[in-house]
């Protein structure tokens, strides 16, 4: 029996290779964007708490923004790593096509909502016990991050594009590279912006944002320019922009497997901000803690991300040959290996929990609400792995619809109402209801389970027999 489960959840040096070499640049690309998002966090963490605040509200609202371009995009590309699989050079660009339309579209209506009502969005977030005074400071703070953040949508969802497209078609690295420069432009400009070096001004959490919206614009000339440069490695790029028209045949296809992602992009990344606004009704020590612990959860993440991506790329140009016993096979084995090694870093982030909160300049109330977030989310972190990859698994398969349900109905369902129920009618610490909501999500790891192993996802979206 043991041999059994070896075989079935343990791959040979090869396997691991092979995924290695597909997760690690994303990982390493992602790691490195995170990290600069952790200084960046310090940096700003410097200037005192409110303007921290501010910041992470701001951030907490964008990350809507950011998950629905990348549920967008996901749509299409799940069609893109099946064509590739396929050799199909004009269906990748079609979707190349789609996507852009669909992310201007979302980064349109994106900048509609912040411009009208932003700061009535980041009111919601002020509440506790703090003055009135340091209330305003957070809002001034966070109103003048917005401003500036909103110029650095298009070149973000224009990169999206492209390197969304080069990673289902197995080029890992050259958006790696593009972040690592990127993460370069924007630590030495947020040195130089916000504390005013080497002659430049002292902007504060303006120049923080000025440092990102510059560091995106790189990052995105950066893929554009060598995707074009390299059309022998591209050869779906050649003629891309002679038009912009979609068939509208595969439009259609595109969005009624796509939009359920991106819908559940939005609602659930919209849950996560509703349940962080039931945490700030604990104080702004609340919002500040979780905050500091977010940014280091991020960055232990990001493996157990890269390793979603990889099975949406390998387990999705697997399915686009027709190999399914092959991408059940590498499924099973990817998860396995993605919650094994959870353990391991989930054990570093207990060690560090009480420490990492003492670089911040702030107070001992945040700090030791810090401490305790980082501590739930280490508990959790195994829990998470798991979910991360049934979720892409789901969508390497086209199984949009279900991922809605599996996602989005789990946060509204289950971790939206919980988190208003505890925050509102007990008087729990914030760090309780935090974990409270986190083992809410059990529920979905059956659910999770059950749609893997019955092989929902086991099929090619791409073969005209298949709708």
């Amino acid at each position: 029996m043991i041999q059994r489960y070896k075989n079935k959840f343990i791959g040979s040096r090869a396997f691991y290779i092979q995924i290695l070499g597909i997760a690690v640049p994303i990982m390493v690309q992602n790691g490195i964007t995170n990290f600069a998002g952790l200084l960046d966090n310090i940096m700003v963490g410097q200037l005192g708490t409110e303007q921290m605040s501010g910041v992470s509200i701001v951030n907490q609202l964008i990350f809507v923004y950011n998950l629905c371009v990348f549920g967008g995009m996901a749509g299409a590309g799940m069609f893109t790593a099946q064509y590739f699989g396929l050799g199909d050079n004009e269906g990748i660009r079609h979707t190349f096509r789609y996507k852009i339309w669909l992310g201007l579209s979302v980064t349109l209506i994106t900048l509609c909502i912040f411009l009208l009502w932003g700061d009535k969005l980041i009111g919601l977030y002020l509440n506790g016990s703090a003055g009135r005074e340091e209330l305003r400071t957070v809002l001034y703070c966070g109103m003048d991050y917005l401003r500036i953040i909103l110029s650095g949508l298009p070149p973000f969802v224009l990169l999206q594009v492209y390197a969304s497209t080069l990673r289902a078609c197995g080029e890992t690295t050259v958006p790696m590279r593009a972040g690592v420069t990127a993460v370069l432009v924007n630590l030495a400009l947020n040195y130089l912006l916000i504390f005013g070096k080497l002659g430049f001004p002292c902007l504060g959490v303006r120049g923080a944002a000025i440092a990102t919206v510059l560091s995106r614009y790189v990052e995105f000339f950066s893929v554009a320019v060598w995707t074009h440069r390299h059309e022998e490695q591209n050869p779906y790029i050649v003629g891309i922009y002679q038009t912009l028209k979609v068939p509208a045949t595969l439009a259609k296809r595109y969005f009624v497997k796509g939009i359920p992602l991106l819908i559940n992009e939005g609602l659930w990344s919209g849950g996560t901000a509703v349940v962080a606004q039931c945490y700030s009704l604990r104080g702004l020590a609340v919002v500040a803690g979780l905050n500091i612990a977010n940014t280091i959860h991020d960055l232990f993440n990001v493996s157990f991300q890269a390793l979603g991506e990889s099975v949406a790329i390998i387990v999705g140009q697997m399915l686009g040959a027709g190999k399914m016993r092959e991408a059940r096979d590498t499924d099973n084995k990817m998860i396995a290996f993605a919650v094994l090694s959870s353990f391991g870093v989930a054990l570093i982030m207990l060690v560090i929990a009480p420490l990492f909160p003492r670089i911040y300049r702030t107070d001992a109330q945040v700090r030791a609400a810090a401490a305790g977030f980082i501590a739930v989310q280490a508990v959790f972190l195994p829990q998470n792995a798991f979910l991360n990859t049934i979720y892409f698994t789901l969508q390497a398969g086209g199984k949009t619809g279900i991922t809605f349900i599996y996602d989005c109905v789990c946060i509204w369902g289950i971790s939206v109402p919980l988190a208003f129920v505890l925050s509102r009618y007990t008087g729990l610490d914030a760090r309780v209801i935090y974990a409270l909501v986190e083992a809410g999500e059990w529920s979905k790891c059956v659910l999770g389970f059950i749609m893997v192993k019955k092989g929902v996802w086991l099929q090619n979206i791409i073969s005209d027999t298949q709708t």
